[in-house]
C-alpha cells in the first residue's frame, strides 16, 4: 500500500482467527485498526526523515518497522520514530471521548476502544525490545555507552524483562487465572530477543558499514572528537567496540611509557577492518 509492504505476524493472524471463532470479531477488527494507526504513526515519522522502510510487521500489541537504517541515523531521529507510534493513541482516545460525549455509537464500545488504546500504548512503552519503549531505552543508552555495549545491554535487559512477563503469567496461571495472551507475548518477546542476541555480530557489522555516512555528517557540521587511548597490541575488533554512535573518534596509540606512537582517525580503523583484516589483528598493523 503506497509503496510499503504490510505483513501480518503469525501471532496476529492467530489472534484474528481465534477472535472470529469465539465471537469477538468486532473486538479483533478494532484491535487491528488501533495497531494499524499506531504503525502508520511510525511510518509517517520514518518517511519524514527519508528512511528506507522495507516492510511493516503487524503484531497484536503494535508492530515492527523493518528499515535499512540500522545505527546509521541520528539517535534523536530514532527517538522521534519510536515515540510516534504511542503518540497516536493520544488523539485516538481524545476522539473516542468526544464521540462518547456526543453519544455517537454505543458507550460500551467506546469504553473498550479507550481501554484497548491505553493497554496497547502502555505495553509498547515497556523497556523491552522490539517494543517502542525498548527502542527509546536503546537510544538513550547510546548517549552514555559504546554502540556495541548499547545493543548488548539492551538485549540482556529485554530478555530479563521478557522472562519476568513469563513468570508473572505462570504465577497467574497457578492462582487459577488463564493469562494465555500474556504468556504467549512474553514467550514471543523472549524468543525475539534471544534471536537478536544471536544476531549481534551482524547488527554491529552493519553499524560499521554505515559508519562512513554518519561520520561524514558529523564532520560536515563540525564536531568535538572523542579520544580513544589504547596500546598497539589491542585488536581492531576490541577497539571498534569502544565506538560511540554520536561521537567522532581519534585513536591514540601509546607505548608502555605512555608516549604517543600514532594517532589514527576512526575512518582508517573502520576501513582497515572492513577491508579484510582478521578480527584478531592488532591496531599496529595499520601503521607499522
Amino acid at each position: 500500500m503506497a509503496g510499503t509492504t504490510y505483513r501480518f505476524h503469525p501471532l496476529f493472524t492467530l489472534v484474528l482467527i481465534g477472535s472470529s471463532l469465539t465471537g469477538y470479531f468486532l473486538e479483533a477488527i478494532t484491535l487491528f485498526g488501533i495497531v494499524l494507526v499506531h504503525e502508520l504513526g511510525h511510518l509517517a515519522a520514518a518517511n519524514g526523515f527519508g528512511w528506507r522502510v522495507r516492510e511493516v510487521q503487524l503484531l497484536p500489541f503494535g508492530g515492527v518497522l523493518v528499515v535499512d537504517e540500522l545505527g546509521s541515523v541520528p539517535t534523536w531521529e530514532e527517538l522521534v520514530v519510536a515515540l510516534a507510534g504511542p503518540l497516536q493513541h493520544v488523539w485516538l482516545i481524545i476522539l473516542a471521548l468526544l464521540m462518547k460525549w456526543l453519544e455517537v455509537g454505543t458507550a460500551s464500545w467506546w469504553d473498550y476502544f479507550i481501554e484497548a488504546n491505553i493497554m496497547i500504548c502502555l505495553f509498547n512503552l515497556l523497556p523491552v525490545m522490539p517494543l517502542d519503549g525498548g527502542k527509546v531505552m536503546q537510544s538513550l543508552l547510546g548517549y552514555l555507552l559504546s554502540y556495541h555495549n548499547t545493543i548488548l545491554y539492551s538485549v540482556w535487559i529485554s530478555m530479563f524483562l521478557s522472562l519476568g512477563i513469563i513468570v508473572m503469567a505462570i504465577l497467574q496461571l497457578i492462582s487459577g487465572q488463564l493469562p494465555l495472551n500474556i504468556l504467549v507475548i512474553g514467550i514471543f518477546l523472549l524468543v525475539s530477543n534471544w534471536y537478536a542476541y544471536r544476531q549481534l555480530p551482524y547488527h554491529f557489522f552493519r553499524f560499521l558499514i554505515g559508519r562512513g555516512s554518519r561520520v561524514s555528517l558529523l564532520l560536515s557540521r563540525g564536531t568535538l572528537a572523542q579520544p580513544i587511548v589504547i596500546t598497539k597490541h589491542r585488536t581492531m575488533a576490541d577497539t571498534l567496540k569502544l565506538f560511540m554512535r554520536e561521537k567522532y573518534h581519534l585513536i591514540y596509540i601509546v607505548n608502555e611509557a605512555g608516549r604517543i606512537q600514532a594517532i589514527l582517525p576512526e575512518q582508517q580503523l573502520v576501513s582497515g577492518y572492513l577491508d579484510g583484516k582478521k578480527p584478531g589483528s592488532a591496531v599496529s598493523d595499520l601503521f607499522m
